[in-house]
C-alpha cells in the first residue's frame, strides 16, 4: 500500500452521513499516513446514519468556517441519502468542494456523494459511478455513468456503495500519491 505520510485530507460531510463511508475511508487514510481531518457546517459532532437507523456521532474537527481548502490534499464525500442532500443546499460547502475540482486536487465520492458533484455540474462529459437510485441525476448532468465499483476520471473517484470501500480506499491512496492532476485545470480553461 502506497504511504501518503504527508497528505493532508478534509472528510466533508454533516448529518445522515452513511457511517462506513465516513468511517472507513477515515480509518484506512489515517493508515496509509495521512492526517485526515472531519469538516462540517457545525461544531461539535455529526451524527451518522447506519442501514436503516441512527448510527454513531463522529467528532468535527473544523468547521466550514475554518477550513481552508489549500490546507488539503484530497477532498473525501460520503454518501448516505440525508448528508448530500442537505450539503448540496449548503453555499458554503458547495464553495469548499468547488474550490477542490478547480485546484486538481482528488475528490472522491460515494454512494450519494455524487450530488455535490452534480450540483456543481462537475460530472458533465466524465466517466463516474453512483449510488444506483441517482444514476439518472448522474446522467442527466451529462456523467457518463459505469456501473463499477469504482471510477475515475482526471482525479475525480467515485463508487457506488459500502461494497466497494475496499477498492474506493485503495484508489484515493494511489491518486494522492499521484498528485495533483493539472489537466482538470486545463480543461476547465479550454
Amino acid at each position: 500500500m502506497a504511504q501518503i505520510s504527508k497528505a493532508k485530507v478534509a472528510i466533508l460531510a454533516t448529518h445522515g452521513f452513511e457511517q462506513s463511508e465516513l468511517q472507513v475511508p477515515q480509518q484506512r487514510l489515517r493508515d496509509a499516513g495521512a492526517t485526515v481531518t472531519v469538516v462540517a457546517p457545525q461544531a461539535g459532532e455529526i451524527r451518522g446514519w447506519k442501514h436503516k437507523d441512527w448510527g454513531d456521532s463522529v467528532k468535527v474537527d473544523r468547521t466550514l468556517d475554518e477550513a481552508k481548502p489549500d490546507e488539503f490534499d484530497a477532498l473525501v464525500l460520503p454518501g448516505g441519502q440525508i448528508n448530500p442532500d442537505l450539503l448540496r443546499v449548503d453555499e458554503k460547502a458547495l464553495k469548499f468542494v468547488r474550490a477542490f475540482l478547480e485546484s486538481g486536487k482528488v475528490v472522491a465520492a460515494v454512494c450519494h456523494g455524487p450530488w455535490l458533484l452534480v450540483e456543481l455540474d462537475a460530472v458533465r462529459g466524465r466517466n463516474v459511478t453512483s449510488y444506483k437510485s441517482i444514476k439518472t441525476d448522474v446522467k442527466n448532468a451529462g456523467g457518463k455513468w459505469v456501473d463499477k465499483e469504482v471510477v475515475v476520471d482526471d482525479g475525480i473517484i467515485t463508487s457506488r456503495n459500502p461494497d466497494d470501500l475496499d477498492a474506493f480506499c485503495a484508489r484515493i491512496i494511489e491518486e494522492i500519491a499521484e498528485g495533483k492532476h493539472a489537466r482538470r485545470e486545463q480543461r476547465k480553461a479550454g
